[in-house]
């Protein structure tokens, strides 16, 4: 937040899209474990926020986008990830409740709850045989969605196209919830 200030004396727009995804048997997850996904996927998320509030409220508004995840939103198998599960559902009601905060003072605060897409963070759970048959078949389209979908999306929820829309968990993930 600082730099881009430094840079451009504003901030507009801030995109949170970091997370890392530890799978096993919850009843053996060690603390450090559970700290880990912790830090990176929710008290990360939470401090960017926070560090945005005081350019955005100095400038009249601004736009937070967060990377959730369908995680958030269903157990997805076959895969145990309550841990990352877990997180990215406070992602998602972070998000929510943020917007109602401040959405009086013209910051927007919406999230995207991405299925499987063909990324680093997702390319073991694609490349193994016992979980993507599940994750495919699963996904009423047929496949992984491409880093290129979710952008899209990111592009509408921070644009002007979207300026009534705030504390919303937008689902790109070609259909894989509806079932």
């Amino acid at each position: 937040v600082a730099e881009t200030l430094s840079r451009t004396g504003r901030l507009d727009i801030l995109v949170n899209n970091a997370g890392i995804a530890i799978h096993g048997d919850s009843g053996e997850f060690s603390d450090a474990i559970w700290r880990e996904i912790m830090t990176v996927n929710v008290d990360t998320v939470f401090r960017a926020c926070r560090a945005a509030l005081a350019p955005m409220r100095r400038q009249g508004g601004g736009v937070i986008l967060n990377i959730g995840s369908i995680s958030g939103i269903v157990s997805n198998i076959p895969q145990n990830q309550v841990a990352y599960n877990a997180s990215k559902a406070a992602v998602h009601m972070m998000t929510k409740s943020l917007a109602s905060e401040v959405a009086a003072e013209n910051i927007r605060v919406n999230a995207i709850a991405p299925g499987y897409i063909e990324t680093d963070l997702s390319r073991g759970g694609i490349d193994n045989p016992d979980w993507f048959p599940t994750w495919r078949s699963m996904t009423p389209m047929g496949r992984v969605g491409q880093p290129e979908e979710v952008a899209g999306a990111a592009l509408f929820l921070c644009s002007a196209a979207a300026s009534y829309v705030t504390g919303e968990v937008l689902v790109v993930d070609g259909g894989y919830t509806t079932r």
